[in-house]
């Protein structure tokens, strides 16, 4: 990248987000430190005005306003791409607004550009459904509510007891795993923190109180102290015939995946689970194709379940 190229995008760096880093200059751009004092310093004689605040990186000056810029044929299609992934993976809510920014994307186009992305759209498809029988329209709020610290009231399904239950949470994160977008926050009724899944969020009032984050875990620690704490998990091993192994590649890691070890003609997965009802269930489908190595608990729900369907089909 030339330095004019890397000027300009060092500026739009500065304007994506209240406060740039060094660190950060430095890293994408693979750049010393003194390189980025000499092109912020090339900035400002340029009359953008830059400030700097010990700590916390520098900054663009509040009122500066940089004309739209141009995008590149490759940045308008990754865009398109991000759209028929978010059409597909959230709610509404944000589908609506995503819209609208890519419609500004749109705009500022060449006319290639706009040639490029009108011949690319039809052949571009995310083939995935994501489950909206409730939650609609509910990403765009709780992100709200995380970005501005506030609290919020939520009426959810509980599927362990198959009903619903009323409580104020403090929303520290949106988490996506197991084909579900997942709600972390502080359950002010448990005193404690919860996931919950937008889908089963029945209603969202925002309120407004607010919280310090200072006194809540940042989401990458719910998630580290999830996967270092196992308590109340149990161990299971089963051993899967080499011919089906690939058609279960993609999904062991949502099984609670441990680790895999070969033997003969088979592999051995050992995984951490809690729920040996639903696993036992899951492992009739694959058939003589797979066998139970433990736990005893594990091997006796599923003979008890080769009973039942025997029965059922004599």
């Amino acid at each position: 990248m030339n330095r004019i190229d890397r000027l300009t995008a060092i500026l739009i760096q500065l304007q994506s987000k209240r406060f740039v880093k060094i660190d950060e200059i430095c890293e994408r751009f693979e750049i010393s430190r003194r390189t980025v004092y000499r092109d912020v310093r090339a900035l400002e004689e340029a009359g953008v005005p830059i400030g700097v605040e010990s700590g916390r990186g520098y900054f663009i000056i509040e009122g500066y306003f940089l004309p739209p810029v141009m995008f590149t044929n490759e940045e308008a299609s990754a865009l398109l791409l991000a759209g028929k992934l978010i059409e597909q993976m959230s709610d509404e809510s944000i589908k609506a607004e995503f819209e609208s920014a890519l419609t500004k994307v749109k705009s500022v186009l060449k006319t290639s550009g706009k040639d490029h992305l009108e011949n690319l759209h039809s052949h571009v498809k995310v083939d995935y459904r994501l489950n909206r029988r409730s939650g609609v329209g509910n990403l765009l709020p709780i992100q709200n509510a995380i970005a501005e610290k506030k609290a919020i009231e939520i009426k959810y399904f509980s599927q362990y007891r198959e009903a619903n239950t009323k409580r104020v949470v403090e929303p520290i994160g949106l988490y996506y795993y197991s084909n579900a977008w997942h709600l972390i926050a502080y359950c002010r009724m448990r005193e404690d923190y919860r996931d919950f899944r937008i889908d089963r969020i029945k209603q969202l009032d925002e309120t407004d109180e607010c919280f310090k984050t200072k006194d809540r875990k940042s989401l990458q620690e719910y998630i580290d102290n999830i996967i270092e704490n196992t308590e109340g998990m149990k161990k299971f091993k089963l051993a899967f015939k080499k011919e089906v192994v690939r058609y279960f590649e993609d999904y062991k890691y949502f099984s609670g995946f441990v680790s895999e070890e070969e033997k003969g003609d088979e592999i051995e997965m050992t995984f951490m689970g809690n729920e040996f009802e639903f696993t036992s269930r899951w492992v009739l489908t694959y058939g003589n194709s797979i066998r139970v190595i433990s736990p005893l608990e594990l091997k006796e729900l599923v003979r008890k379940h080769i009973i039942e369907l025997s029965e059922h089909y004599q």
